[in-house]
Protein backbone atom coordinates (compact mmCIF):
# COMPACT_ATOMS: atom_id res chain seq x y z
CA UNK A 1 0.00 0.00 0.00
CA UNK A 2 2.83 2.39 0.89
CA UNK A 3 4.57 1.72 -2.44
CA UNK A 4 1.33 2.38 -4.29
CA UNK A 5 0.91 5.68 -2.44
CA UNK A 6 4.43 6.82 -3.32
CA UNK A 7 3.89 5.84 -6.92
CA UNK A 8 0.98 8.22 -7.22
CA UNK A 9 3.39 11.13 -6.83
CA UNK A 10 5.01 10.44 -10.21
CA UNK A 11 3.19 12.94 -12.38
CA UNK A 12 3.32 12.19 -16.09
CA UNK A 13 0.32 13.96 -17.55
CA UNK A 14 1.57 17.55 -17.32
CA UNK A 15 5.34 17.41 -17.22
CA UNK A 16 6.01 17.02 -13.49
CA UNK A 17 8.12 13.91 -13.12
CA UNK A 18 9.67 12.97 -9.80
CA UNK A 19 8.86 11.90 -6.27
CA UNK A 20 7.15 14.42 -4.02
CA UNK A 21 9.27 13.84 -0.92
CA UNK A 22 8.05 16.88 0.98
CA UNK A 23 4.35 15.97 1.04
CA UNK A 24 3.27 19.38 -0.19
CA UNK A 25 -0.43 20.10 0.03
CA UNK A 26 -2.69 22.63 -1.63
CA UNK A 27 -6.30 23.65 -1.09
CA UNK A 28 -8.50 26.02 -3.03
CA UNK A 29 -11.90 27.61 -2.49
CA UNK A 30 -14.08 30.39 -3.83
CA UNK A 31 -17.06 32.39 -2.61
CA UNK A 32 -19.37 34.68 -4.55
CA UNK A 33 -19.07 38.26 -3.21
CA UNK A 34 -21.34 39.92 -5.79
CA UNK A 35 -23.50 42.56 -4.08
CA UNK A 36 -27.21 41.86 -3.98
CA UNK A 37 -29.01 44.77 -5.59
CA UNK A 38 -27.73 48.22 -6.60
CA UNK A 39 -24.64 49.56 -4.85
CA UNK A 40 -22.35 52.51 -5.38
CA UNK A 41 -19.34 51.64 -7.52
CA UNK A 42 -15.74 52.65 -6.90
CA UNK A 43 -12.93 53.81 -9.15
CA UNK A 44 -14.26 56.73 -11.18
CA UNK A 45 -15.28 60.16 -9.90
CA UNK A 46 -17.51 60.68 -12.97
CA UNK A 47 -20.13 58.16 -11.84
CA UNK A 48 -23.34 59.69 -10.49
CA UNK A 49 -25.57 56.69 -9.79
CA UNK A 50 -25.31 53.16 -8.36
CA UNK A 51 -24.72 49.91 -10.23
CA UNK A 52 -27.24 48.63 -12.77
CA UNK A 53 -27.04 44.86 -12.84
CA UNK A 54 -24.18 42.36 -13.10
CA UNK A 55 -21.96 41.69 -16.09
CA UNK A 56 -19.86 39.02 -14.37
CA UNK A 57 -19.97 37.66 -10.81
CA UNK A 58 -17.40 38.86 -8.31
CA UNK A 59 -15.45 36.29 -6.32
CA UNK A 60 -13.08 35.96 -3.42
CA UNK A 61 -10.82 32.96 -3.89
CA UNK A 62 -8.19 31.41 -1.65
CA UNK A 63 -5.23 29.15 -2.34
CA UNK A 64 -3.82 27.41 0.73
CA UNK A 65 -0.29 25.99 0.56
CA UNK A 66 1.67 23.69 2.88
CA UNK A 67 5.28 22.57 2.52
CA UNK A 68 5.05 19.29 4.48
CA UNK A 69 7.37 20.65 7.16
CA UNK A 70 4.97 22.85 9.08
CA UNK A 71 5.09 25.90 6.83
CA UNK A 72 1.87 27.16 5.34
CA UNK A 73 0.33 30.21 3.68
CA UNK A 74 -3.00 31.32 2.25
CA UNK A 75 -3.25 33.65 -0.75
CA UNK A 76 -6.62 35.41 -1.04
CA UNK A 77 -7.65 37.08 -4.29
CA UNK A 78 -10.66 39.37 -4.69
CA UNK A 79 -12.55 41.00 -7.57
CA UNK A 80 -12.57 44.36 -5.80
CA UNK A 81 -11.10 47.86 -6.16
CA UNK A 82 -9.05 47.30 -3.02
CA UNK A 83 -9.25 46.15 0.58
CA UNK A 84 -8.45 48.61 3.39
CA UNK A 85 -6.62 47.50 6.50
CA UNK A 86 -9.74 47.93 8.59
CA UNK A 87 -11.00 44.91 6.66
CA UNK A 88 -7.83 42.84 6.27
CA UNK A 89 -6.60 43.37 9.83
CA UNK A 90 -9.93 42.21 11.25
CA UNK A 91 -10.06 39.12 9.04
CA UNK A 92 -6.40 38.30 9.70
CA UNK A 93 -6.97 38.49 13.46
CA UNK A 94 -9.96 36.17 13.13
CA UNK A 95 -7.96 33.75 10.97
CA UNK A 96 -5.19 33.68 13.55
CA UNK A 97 -7.64 32.91 16.32
CA UNK A 98 -9.68 30.34 14.40
CA UNK A 99 -7.04 28.68 12.21
CA UNK A 100 -3.75 29.58 13.99
CA UNK A 101 -2.68 31.28 10.78
CA UNK A 102 0.12 33.76 11.40
CA UNK A 103 -0.26 37.23 9.91
CA UNK A 104 2.73 36.78 7.61
CA UNK A 105 1.18 33.62 6.18
CA UNK A 106 -1.98 35.37 4.96
CA UNK A 107 -1.96 37.65 1.90
CA UNK A 108 -4.95 39.58 0.56
CA UNK A 109 -4.85 40.88 -3.03
CA UNK A 110 -7.39 42.90 -5.00
CA UNK A 111 -7.74 42.86 -8.79
CA UNK A 112 -8.51 46.61 -8.69
CA UNK A 113 -11.55 46.33 -10.91
CA UNK A 114 -13.19 49.72 -11.41
CA UNK A 115 -16.56 48.07 -11.98
CA UNK A 116 -16.86 46.71 -8.47
CA UNK A 117 -18.54 48.04 -5.33
CA UNK A 118 -17.30 50.61 -2.89
CA UNK A 119 -15.66 48.98 0.12
CA UNK A 120 -16.06 51.24 3.14
CA UNK A 121 -12.91 53.16 4.00
CA UNK A 122 -11.45 52.91 0.51
CA UNK A 123 -11.28 56.05 -1.68
CA UNK A 124 -13.52 57.88 0.76
CA UNK A 125 -13.03 61.34 -0.76
CA UNK A 126 -13.63 60.11 -4.30
CA UNK A 127 -16.96 58.47 -3.62
CA UNK A 128 -19.99 60.73 -3.47
CA UNK A 129 -22.79 58.19 -3.25
CA UNK A 130 -26.26 59.36 -2.39
CA UNK A 131 -27.01 58.98 1.36
CA UNK A 132 -29.64 56.30 0.83
CA UNK A 133 -26.99 53.96 -0.60
CA UNK A 134 -24.50 54.29 2.25
CA UNK A 135 -26.15 51.59 4.40
CA UNK A 136 -25.78 49.14 1.49
CA UNK A 137 -22.03 49.80 1.35
CA UNK A 138 -21.68 49.40 5.12
CA UNK A 139 -23.65 46.15 5.09
CA UNK A 140 -21.67 44.83 2.13
CA UNK A 141 -18.37 45.53 3.86
CA UNK A 142 -19.44 43.70 7.01
CA UNK A 143 -20.60 40.69 5.01
CA UNK A 144 -17.36 40.77 3.05
CA UNK A 145 -15.34 40.27 6.23
CA UNK A 146 -17.33 37.14 7.01
CA UNK A 147 -16.99 35.88 3.43
CA UNK A 148 -13.22 36.33 3.46
CA UNK A 149 -12.88 34.34 6.67
CA UNK A 150 -15.14 31.65 5.21
CA UNK A 151 -13.10 31.25 2.03
CA UNK A 152 -9.85 31.06 4.01
CA UNK A 153 -11.27 28.28 6.13
CA UNK A 154 -12.63 26.46 3.09
CA UNK A 155 -9.23 26.51 1.37
CA UNK A 156 -7.52 25.18 4.49
CA UNK A 157 -10.19 22.50 4.75
CA UNK A 158 -9.51 21.49 1.15
CA UNK A 159 -5.79 20.83 1.68
CA UNK A 160 -4.65 17.63 -0.02
CA UNK A 161 -1.40 16.31 -1.56
CA UNK A 162 -0.19 18.41 -4.48
CA UNK A 163 2.95 19.32 -6.37
CA UNK A 164 3.76 22.97 -7.03
CA UNK A 165 5.44 24.52 -10.05
CA UNK A 166 6.12 28.07 -11.20
CA UNK A 167 7.04 29.79 -14.44
CA UNK A 168 6.42 32.85 -16.59
CA UNK A 169 4.44 33.71 -19.67
CA UNK A 170 3.93 37.05 -21.37
CA UNK A 171 1.03 39.31 -22.34
CA UNK A 172 1.46 42.59 -24.20
CA UNK A 173 -1.66 44.68 -23.64
CA UNK A 174 -0.31 46.72 -20.69
CA UNK A 175 1.21 50.11 -21.53
CA UNK A 176 2.82 52.76 -19.35
CA UNK A 177 0.20 55.48 -18.93
CA UNK A 178 2.39 58.36 -17.72
CA UNK A 179 2.56 60.43 -20.89
CA UNK A 180 5.01 63.33 -20.90
CA UNK A 181 3.63 66.59 -22.35
CA UNK A 182 4.80 70.23 -22.37
CA UNK A 183 2.25 70.87 -19.59
CA UNK A 184 3.46 68.00 -17.45
CA UNK A 185 2.59 64.33 -16.98
CA UNK A 186 -0.91 63.24 -17.98
CA UNK A 187 -2.66 59.88 -18.07
CA UNK A 188 -2.29 58.71 -21.65
CA UNK A 189 0.00 56.34 -23.52
CA UNK A 190 3.77 56.32 -23.07
CA UNK A 191 5.19 53.60 -25.34
CA UNK A 192 8.69 54.31 -24.04
CA UNK A 193 7.83 54.06 -20.36
CA UNK A 194 8.72 51.06 -18.18
CA UNK A 195 6.42 48.03 -18.31
CA UNK A 196 6.46 44.46 -17.06
CA UNK A 197 4.73 42.13 -19.50
CA UNK A 198 5.59 38.95 -17.62
CA UNK A 199 2.75 36.68 -16.50
CA UNK A 200 3.84 34.72 -13.40
CA UNK A 201 2.03 31.39 -13.06
CA UNK A 202 1.89 29.12 -9.99
CA UNK A 203 0.35 25.67 -10.56
CA UNK A 204 -0.88 23.12 -8.02
CA UNK A 205 -1.21 19.59 -9.41
CA UNK A 206 -2.80 16.63 -7.63
CA UNK A 207 -1.16 13.17 -7.50
CA UNK A 208 -3.41 11.91 -10.31
CA UNK A 209 -2.04 14.60 -12.63
CA UNK A 210 -5.11 16.84 -12.54
CA UNK A 211 -4.40 20.53 -12.07
CA UNK A 212 -6.20 21.74 -8.97
CA UNK A 213 -5.45 25.47 -9.16
CA UNK A 214 -3.58 27.98 -11.28
CA UNK A 215 -2.64 31.32 -9.77
CA UNK A 216 -1.56 33.86 -12.39
CA UNK A 217 -0.84 37.57 -12.29
CA UNK A 218 -0.20 40.69 -14.34
CA UNK A 219 0.94 44.31 -13.93
CA UNK A 220 -1.86 46.40 -15.43
CA UNK A 221 -4.70 48.56 -14.13
CA UNK A 222 -7.96 46.62 -14.30
CA UNK A 223 -9.66 49.50 -16.12
CA UNK A 224 -10.62 48.41 -19.61
CA UNK A 225 -14.18 49.27 -18.64
CA UNK A 226 -14.38 53.01 -18.02
CA UNK A 227 -16.76 55.28 -16.11
CA UNK A 228 -19.74 54.86 -18.45
CA UNK A 229 -20.05 51.18 -17.48
CA UNK A 230 -22.50 50.62 -14.62
CA UNK A 231 -22.72 46.83 -14.53
CA UNK A 232 -20.70 45.07 -11.83
CA UNK A 233 -17.79 42.99 -13.14
CA UNK A 234 -14.20 41.99 -12.58
CA UNK A 235 -13.13 43.57 -15.92
CA UNK A 236 -10.34 41.81 -17.87
CA UNK A 237 -9.17 39.88 -14.79
CA UNK A 238 -12.55 38.17 -14.48
CA UNK A 239 -12.61 37.27 -18.16
CA UNK A 240 -9.07 35.88 -17.82
CA UNK A 241 -10.05 33.61 -14.94
CA UNK A 242 -13.13 32.46 -16.81
CA UNK A 243 -11.05 31.67 -19.90
CA UNK A 244 -8.59 29.60 -17.89
CA UNK A 245 -11.37 27.66 -16.22
CA UNK A 246 -13.09 27.12 -19.59
CA UNK A 247 -9.94 25.64 -21.10
CA UNK A 248 -9.04 23.66 -17.95
CA UNK A 249 -12.32 22.26 -16.59
CA UNK A 250 -12.19 21.49 -12.89
CA UNK A 251 -9.28 23.87 -12.27
CA UNK A 252 -9.75 27.02 -10.20
CA UNK A 253 -8.10 30.09 -11.70
CA UNK A 254 -6.99 32.87 -9.36
CA UNK A 255 -5.77 36.29 -10.49
CA UNK A 256 -3.39 38.57 -8.58
CA UNK A 257 -2.71 42.19 -9.48
CA UNK A 258 0.98 43.04 -9.58
CA UNK A 259 2.64 46.47 -9.74
CA UNK A 260 0.22 48.10 -12.16
CA UNK A 261 -0.13 51.55 -10.62
CA UNK A 262 1.18 53.33 -13.72
CA UNK A 263 0.03 50.78 -16.29
CA UNK A 264 -3.19 50.77 -18.32
CA UNK A 265 -4.74 48.28 -20.74
CA UNK A 266 -4.36 49.45 -24.32
CA UNK A 267 -6.75 49.81 -26.06
CA UNK A 268 -9.66 50.23 -23.63
CA UNK A 269 -13.18 51.60 -23.07
CA UNK A 270 -15.12 48.82 -24.83
CA UNK A 271 -16.58 45.61 -23.42
CA UNK A 272 -15.14 43.54 -26.26
CA UNK A 273 -11.67 44.87 -25.38
CA UNK A 274 -12.03 43.72 -21.77
CA UNK A 275 -13.04 40.31 -23.08
CA UNK A 276 -10.18 40.30 -25.58
CA UNK A 277 -7.53 41.23 -23.02
CA UNK A 278 -8.91 38.75 -20.52
CA UNK A 279 -9.07 35.89 -22.98
CA UNK A 280 -5.51 36.58 -24.13
CA UNK A 281 -4.23 36.65 -20.55
CA UNK A 282 -6.15 33.54 -19.53
CA UNK A 283 -4.98 31.65 -22.59
CA UNK A 284 -1.38 32.55 -21.83
CA UNK A 285 -1.74 31.29 -18.27
CA UNK A 286 -3.16 28.04 -19.67
CA UNK A 287 -0.28 27.71 -22.12
CA UNK A 288 2.26 28.07 -19.32
CA UNK A 289 0.35 25.70 -17.03
CA UNK A 290 0.50 22.99 -19.71
CA UNK A 291 4.29 23.13 -19.94
CA UNK A 292 6.70 21.29 -17.60
CA UNK A 293 7.37 24.49 -15.55
CA UNK A 294 9.94 24.76 -12.78
CA UNK A 295 9.36 22.81 -9.54
CA UNK A 296 8.67 24.65 -6.29
CA UNK A 297 10.11 22.91 -3.24
CA UNK A 298 11.69 23.28 0.18
CA UNK A 299 10.56 25.05 3.31
CA UNK A 300 7.80 27.65 3.08
CA UNK A 301 8.56 30.72 5.18
CA UNK A 302 6.69 33.99 5.55
CA UNK A 303 7.34 37.47 6.93
CA UNK A 304 5.17 40.56 7.35
CA UNK A 305 5.95 44.00 8.68
CA UNK A 306 4.54 47.52 8.77
CA UNK A 307 6.78 50.46 7.92
CA UNK A 308 6.22 54.22 8.03
CA UNK A 309 6.04 56.17 4.77
CA UNK A 310 6.31 59.91 5.55
CA UNK A 311 4.15 62.52 3.88
CA UNK A 312 5.66 65.81 2.78
CA UNK A 313 5.33 68.56 5.44
CA UNK A 314 1.95 70.30 5.59
CA UNK A 315 0.18 72.93 7.68
CA UNK A 316 -3.33 73.71 8.80
CA UNK A 317 -3.25 76.95 6.79
CA UNK A 318 -2.90 75.17 3.45
CA UNK A 319 -6.12 73.22 4.06
CA UNK A 320 -7.97 76.33 5.18
CA UNK A 321 -7.15 77.74 1.75
CA UNK A 322 -7.97 74.46 0.01
CA UNK A 323 -11.40 74.41 1.67
CA UNK A 324 -12.28 77.44 -0.51
CA UNK A 325 -11.18 75.74 -3.72
CA UNK A 326 -13.96 75.23 -6.30
CA UNK A 327 -12.88 71.58 -6.71
CA UNK A 328 -15.32 69.53 -4.61
CA UNK A 329 -12.74 66.79 -4.00
CA UNK A 330 -10.20 69.28 -2.67
CA UNK A 331 -12.92 70.66 -0.41
CA UNK A 332 -13.61 67.18 0.96
CA UNK A 333 -9.93 66.48 1.49
CA UNK A 334 -9.52 69.84 3.25
CA UNK A 335 -12.47 69.12 5.54
CA UNK A 336 -10.95 65.77 6.46
CA UNK A 337 -7.51 67.26 7.09
CA UNK A 338 -8.87 70.14 9.18
CA UNK A 339 -10.78 67.66 11.31
CA UNK A 340 -7.57 65.69 11.87
CA UNK A 341 -5.85 68.89 13.00
CA UNK A 342 -8.73 69.71 15.35
CA UNK A 343 -8.47 66.25 16.88
CA UNK A 344 -4.67 66.46 17.14
CA UNK A 345 -4.11 63.46 14.88
CA UNK A 346 -2.47 65.14 11.90
CA UNK A 347 -1.50 62.67 9.21
CA UNK A 348 2.29 62.68 9.04
CA UNK A 349 2.91 59.17 7.77
CA UNK A 350 1.22 56.10 6.33
CA UNK A 351 1.55 52.71 7.99
CA UNK A 352 2.47 50.45 5.09
CA UNK A 353 2.48 46.61 4.81
CA UNK A 354 5.35 44.68 3.21
CA UNK A 355 5.28 40.87 3.06
CA UNK A 356 7.26 37.94 1.68
CA UNK A 357 6.02 34.37 1.15
CA UNK A 358 8.84 32.16 -0.04
CA UNK A 359 9.68 28.55 -0.77
CA UNK A 360 13.36 27.66 -0.57
CA UNK A 361 13.40 26.84 -4.27
CA UNK A 362 11.30 28.07 -7.13
CA UNK A 363 8.93 30.75 -5.81
CA UNK A 364 9.16 34.04 -3.94
CA UNK A 365 6.12 36.30 -3.57
CA UNK A 366 6.43 39.87 -2.34
CA UNK A 367 3.22 41.69 -1.50
CA UNK A 368 3.13 45.47 -1.21
CA UNK A 369 0.26 47.68 -0.16
CA UNK A 370 -1.29 50.31 -2.38
CA UNK A 371 -1.20 51.09 -6.07
CA UNK A 372 2.45 50.28 -6.62
CA UNK A 373 4.16 51.53 -9.78
CA UNK A 374 5.97 49.03 -11.98
CA UNK A 375 9.46 50.30 -11.06
CA UNK A 376 9.32 48.30 -7.82
CA UNK A 377 8.87 44.99 -9.65
CA UNK A 378 11.64 45.82 -12.10
CA UNK A 379 13.94 46.78 -9.22
CA UNK A 380 13.25 43.49 -7.45
CA UNK A 381 14.12 41.56 -10.59
CA UNK A 382 17.48 43.34 -10.71
CA UNK A 383 18.06 42.96 -6.98
CA UNK A 384 17.43 39.19 -6.92
CA UNK A 385 18.11 37.92 -10.46
CA UNK A 386 18.41 34.31 -9.30
CA UNK A 387 14.98 34.31 -7.61
CA UNK A 388 11.79 33.35 -9.41
CA UNK A 389 9.82 36.37 -8.30
CA UNK A 390 6.28 37.59 -8.21
CA UNK A 391 5.86 41.16 -6.88
CA UNK A 392 2.25 42.05 -6.14
CA UNK A 393 0.90 45.48 -5.32
CA UNK A 394 -2.71 46.05 -4.18
CA UNK A 395 -2.11 43.72 -1.24
CA UNK A 396 -3.24 43.78 2.40
CA UNK A 397 -4.13 47.48 2.12
CA UNK A 398 -4.87 49.78 -0.82
CA UNK A 399 -4.47 53.22 0.74
CA UNK A 400 -3.06 55.16 -2.21
CA UNK A 401 -0.52 55.22 -5.01
CA UNK A 402 3.05 54.22 -4.18
CA UNK A 403 5.48 56.16 -6.40
CA UNK A 404 9.24 56.07 -6.71
CA UNK A 405 11.54 59.06 -6.21
CA UNK A 406 11.65 59.50 -9.99
CA UNK A 407 7.89 59.64 -10.32
CA UNK A 408 7.60 62.03 -7.39
CA UNK A 409 9.95 64.42 -9.16
CA UNK A 410 7.99 64.11 -12.42
CA UNK A 411 4.65 64.84 -10.73
CA UNK A 412 1.28 64.03 -12.24
CA UNK A 413 -1.72 62.01 -11.16
CA UNK A 414 -0.14 59.05 -9.36
CA UNK A 415 2.20 60.87 -6.93
CA UNK A 416 0.22 64.09 -6.40
CA UNK A 417 -3.35 64.41 -7.69
CA UNK A 418 -4.52 60.95 -6.59
CA UNK A 419 -3.67 61.77 -2.99
CA UNK A 420 -6.67 64.11 -2.93
CA UNK A 421 -9.07 61.26 -3.71
CA UNK A 422 -7.46 58.94 -1.19
CA UNK A 423 -7.81 61.56 1.55
CA UNK A 424 -4.09 61.96 2.16
CA UNK A 425 -2.49 65.30 3.07
CA UNK A 426 -0.34 65.36 -0.05
CA UNK A 427 2.53 63.50 -1.67
CA UNK A 428 5.05 61.29 0.08
CA UNK A 429 8.65 62.33 0.52
CA UNK A 430 11.24 60.89 -1.84
CA UNK A 431 12.51 58.46 0.80
CA UNK A 432 9.39 56.35 0.20
CA UNK A 433 11.35 54.32 -2.38
CA UNK A 434 14.37 53.53 -0.22
CA UNK A 435 12.17 52.63 2.75
CA UNK A 436 10.21 50.11 0.72
CA UNK A 437 13.38 48.66 -0.80
CA UNK A 438 14.87 48.23 2.68
CA UNK A 439 11.68 46.57 3.95
CA UNK A 440 11.64 44.17 1.01
CA UNK A 441 15.23 43.20 1.78
CA UNK A 442 14.32 42.66 5.43
CA UNK A 443 11.31 40.41 4.84
CA UNK A 444 13.25 38.52 2.19
CA UNK A 445 16.07 37.93 4.68
CA UNK A 446 13.62 36.67 7.28
CA UNK A 447 12.36 34.04 4.83
CA UNK A 448 15.84 32.73 4.04
CA UNK A 449 17.03 31.94 7.58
Amino acid sequence: MKQALIATFFILGIGLVGECKEKQRAGVARIDITPQGPIWMSGYAARNKPSEGVLSPLYAKALALEDGNGGRAVLVTTDLIGLPRDVTDVVAAQAMQKYKLERGALAFNSSHTHTGPVVRGNLSVLVSQQPEFRPAVAAYTEKLKADLLTVIGAALGDLSPATLAFDYGEAGFAVNRRQMTPKGVVIGVNPNGPVDHRVPVLRATMPNGKVKAVLFAYSCHNTTLTAEFYKLSGDYAAFAQAELERQMPGTVGLFMMLCGGDQNPNPRSKLELAQQHGQALGAEAVRVARTPMQPVSGRLRTAYQLIALPFAPHTRQQYELEAKDPNIYKQRRAEYMLKSYDERREMRQLSYPVQAIRFDKGFTLFTLGGEVVVDYALWAQREWPAERLMVAGYSNDVAGYIPTARILKEGGYEPVESMIYYGHPGPFTEEVESRIHDAMRQVKQRTTK
